[in-house]
């Protein structure tokens, strides 16, 4: 899974589709390279209970995997991969993943609209396929697998929401649908800093784990999905109250 801040890694002759390739590369024939989509829609549609404001509810257009776009301050890297022939995305607007390589199928299918970050998400699913997380340049609170650690750990008072989607339903049209998740728009329990997911980063990068290095010009950072995870749960668990 890789999140990319392009203009850091400084000059790349092909541009962004370059450096897609040679993740690409990297993986290999077995492997996949992963990015996080999010949904763009150009501006908040939603009321504070989740609700699609009627004023623009019949301009919204509905989601739907194969012609969505990324949210634009993912960057051009994850731009171009969801946009990539072969990709697969998944089919939660918010928490939404795309994937090029052998495993898209596996890591895409069957997201469930409910707790699109927890068990059985494709974050869970990268975790336990043996995934890494790269940041090439990315700041590391951008780190999105981190949501996974938050839907597992044991915390009391974690903030949810419920949200209205718009989903393209068979035959055209809008199929309007409600989900439920936790807070996903800023930490999930009271006393956290916004920024915390930089402070878990650099916490389990303290301890020995993960590597440092430069892609091009970026400081770049890559980890275990699955060491970070178990680091991420027990930080948050056993952090002071």
């Amino acid at each position: 899974m890789v999140h990319t801040a392009f203009r850091k890694v400084g000059p790349v002759l092909g541009g962004p589709d370059a450096l897609i390739d040679g993740l690409l590369d990297v993986v290999g024939a077995t492997g996949s390279v992963v990015s996080y989509q999010d949904w763009e829609l150009g501006a908040d549609v939603w009321d504070d209970k989740g609700r699609v404001l009627d004023s623009l509810r019949p301009h919204v257009p509905p989601f739907h995997p194969q012609t969505a776009r990324p949210a634009r301050d993912h960057g051009i890297v994850a731009l171009m991969i969801g946009t990539r022939r072969g990709v697969r995305r998944s089919a939660n607007p918010g928490a939404s993943i795309a994937v090029l390589g052998a495993r898209a199928d596996e890591l895409t299918r069957a997201h469930s609209l409910e707790d699109g970050y927890g068990p059985g998400s494709p974050l869970s699913r990268l975790v336990d396929a043996g995934g890494r997380v790269l940041m090439v340049g990315a700041p590391l609170d951008t780190m999105t697998l981190l949501h996974h650690a938050e839907a597992l750990a044991d915390l009391p008072g974690k903030r949810r929401v419920r949200i209205e989607y718009p989903l393209l339903a068979d035959g055209g049209g809008t199929d309007w649908r409600w989900a439920e998740e936790f807070d996903t728009s800023r930490p999930v329990v009271d006393g956290l800093d916004d920024l915390y997911f930089a402070t878990v980063v650099r916490d389990y990068l303290a301890t020995g784990s993960g590597a440092q290095g430069r892609v091009g010009s970026a400081d770049s950072v890559l980890v275990d999905a699955a060491d970070i995870i178990a680091h991420a749960v027990e930080w948050l668990e056993k952090r002071p109250r």
